[in-house]
This record gives structure tokens, C-alpha cells and sequence, in this order.
């Protein structure tokens, strides 16, 4: 999901998919929204948006991280959107260099106080899983650590993603960065990679499903995911590794426009899908963001950790620079 900017400034209108709530064609007072969010996502946000009212006023604008980032930056407050929902590493830097967004006029009650601009709808964890079938094939111990895949015994035996194309593996380099430093964790990741071999994953959920289909034993992803596939009887397990549990959030946002009372429109579904539609979205990505909220203990990862930087797309190239440098 993570293209060079370059690249996505360029593309970022291209391969949008359009996504309509209710029929007929846009109207002036029809609100815009981009969201950078899967799918199970954007059906929580058109349910609690519908059901308050607001079916067949609204367009909902799927476009993926990179592509929705380069627009933010490029364009400012004459993006055509009038909500954003992205991660909000991306909602920082728009903000920092374009001040497009509108302070929220309404209260939440998160957990960890975000800017005045956003409130967080949900959050992902990453975390190593394994297929433990696969492991007794090859008689390996399941590891404890990042660091364990990347030692000889577990060659050909890996799936992570790209930094280059998901946030995902963020989550990994940060873990990696923190615990070992970059000229360690250099080593570290040229290991591991030359262990991941063709098993690089162009998407967060690659390698789950390379786990789950038994191609390799371990894979790095996102942590819900693979307490899903346990549960479901699959034979995977998921580790929390020594190095820590990194987050990221996605958030909801509003773009300063002209028209007040559209404004005012669109600051009433951000309060929404910020509310309302935290029930169903904690059912997909159970990270408890706001007070009162609770999640079954498979879904606390023991090691939870912060980079010690805040994170912005300047540090997320930074990251993609190290991580390149390391194939």
C-alpha cells in the first residue's frame, strides 16, 4: 500500500474504486468521503452511516494507502473529499504541510488523546504467527523473536510484507529498529529477507495466507489475523515477539471547505463513524481505542510498544530507505 510518493502524486487518481451508498447520481450536497480502509471496514462505516440517516447522501471513495496519501499532500483542502479516513501517520504529515483539516466539534473519549484533527477508528498490531504442522515437518522450534527468523534453519521458510507496498511491515522494522538499532537490525533484515526469499508479500495479509496454506512456516503480519485463523482450528499459532508489539491507527478526519453547512454535514458523519461504527469495528480489528472499550485477552499482545519517534511519512521513507538497503 506504501508506493514512493513520487509515484503516488502521480497515480493518485488512477484505479480509484467507487464505491455509491444509495443510487442515483452525485449532488452538490452529497458528502465525499476517501477512505484508505478494507473492506470490512467501509461496510462498518456505510451500516452506522445508513442506519443514522444518512443512506443516499453520502460517496464513499476506496483508494489505497499510497494512492489516498499522495492526494492529501498534493492537494491540500482542494482534494475533493469532504471526510478522509487513513492512517494517521498520513493525516499528520497532510496536516503539517497543508493545514487541511478542520478541529472536530465533537467530544470522544480515546483512549490516547489524538490532535484536535482526527479521532481513531481503529487500530492494527503486528505480530509473528506460524503453522505449527509445518514446523514439526521441519523440525524447527517456533521462534521467540523477529530475530529468530532470520537464522539459517529457517530458509524458504518465511513470509513477510514489503514496506515498499504495505503498512504492515512497518510494524516489523519499527519493532526491529527499536530493539537492535539500525546498523544490528541492518544485518538482522538482510538475513531475514534473503530467508524470505520469493515469499516478499506485495500485502499485509500475504503472508498469513502463505502460512495458512503451508508454504512456509512463519510469517509477520497482523496479529488479529492469525488469532482468527487459530480459532477458526486452522493449525496456526501467533507469537508475540520479544522486540515488541507495534501499532498503527487509522483515523477519521474533516477537510476544511467553504461551504458550512456541508461542513457541518460532514462533521456529523466523522462523529459517526468515529461512534457508531466502533461496535462492528472491533469486531475486525479488536484494539481497544477508546474508554469502556474491552477485548477478549487472546487479542492483548504481552509486548504492546511505541516507537520513540512519532510517526510521519518522512519517517516511514526513512524506514522504507533501511529496509531496501538490507536486499
Amino acid at each position: 500500500m506504501l508506493k514512493s510518493m513520487k509515484k503516488s502524486i502521480a497515480g493518485a487518481g488512477i484505479g480509484l474504486a467507487f464505491v455509491l451508498a444509495g443510487c442515483g447520481a452525485q449532488s452538490s450536497d452529497d458528502v465525499v468521503i476517501y477512505t484508505n480502509a478494507d473492506e470490512e471496514a467501509t461496510a462498518a462505516m456505510e451500516t452506522a452511516l445508513d442506519d443514522a440517516g444518512y443512506e443516499g447522501e453520502y460517496i464513499l471513495q476506496s483508494q489505497g494507502t499510497s494512492e489516498l496519501g499522495g492526494k492529501l499532500l498534493a492537494e491540500g483542502d482542494q482534494i475533493e473529499a469532504d471526510v478522509v479516513t487513513m492512517s494517521s501517520y498520513f493525516l499528520d504529515s497532510a496536516q503539517e504541510q497543508n493545514e487541511m483539516f478542520a478541529d472536530l466539534t465533537y467530544e470522544t473519549s480515546a483512549l490516547e488523546e489524538p490532535p484536535a484533527y482526527y479521532a481513531p477508528i481503529l487500530g492494527n498490531t503486528g505480530a509473528i504467527f506460524v503453522n505449527t504442522e509445518v514446523l514439526k515437518q521441519h523440525g524447527l522450534e517456533a521462534p521467540d523473536s523477529i530475530a529468530d527468523l532470520a537464522k539459517p534453519e529457517y530458509e524458504g521458510l518465511v513470509s513477510i510484507p514489503n514496506i515498499d507496498d504495505s503498512s504492515t511491515a512497518w510494524l516489523m522494522v519499527q519493532a526491529v529498529i527499536s530493539e537492535y538499532g539500525e546498523e544490528e537490525g541492518k544485518e538482522i533484515f538482510q538475513n531475514l529477507i534473503t530467508n524470505v526469499g520469493p515469499h516478499l508479500e506485495s500485502s499485509g495479509s500475504g503472508p498469513i495466507s502463505k502460512v495458512q496454506a503451508g508454504e512456509v512456516a512463519a510469517g509477520f503480519g497482523l496479529r488479529h489475523q492469525a488469532v482468527v485463523a487459530k480459532e477458526s482450528g486452522a493449525p496456526i499459532d501467533f507469537v508475540d515477539p520479544t522486540e515488541g508489539n507495534f501499532s498503527l491507527t487509522e483515523a477519521v478526519a474533516v477537510v476544511k471547505k467553504d461551504n458550512d453547512e456541508k461542513t457541518q454535514k460532514a462533521m456529523d458523519m466523522a462523529e459517526v463513524i468515529s461512534t457508531d461504527a466502533r461496535e462492528e469495528l472491533l469486531t475486525y480489528y479488536p484494539v481497544a481505542l477508546y474508554e469502556g472499550e474491552t477485548v477478549d485477552e487472546t487479542h492483548k499482545p504481552a509486548h504492546s510498544m511505541t516507537f520513540d519517534q512519532p510517526l510521519n511519512v518522512e519517517l516511514l521513507e526513512q524506514h522504507q530507505e533501511f529496509f531496501n538497503s538490507a536486499k
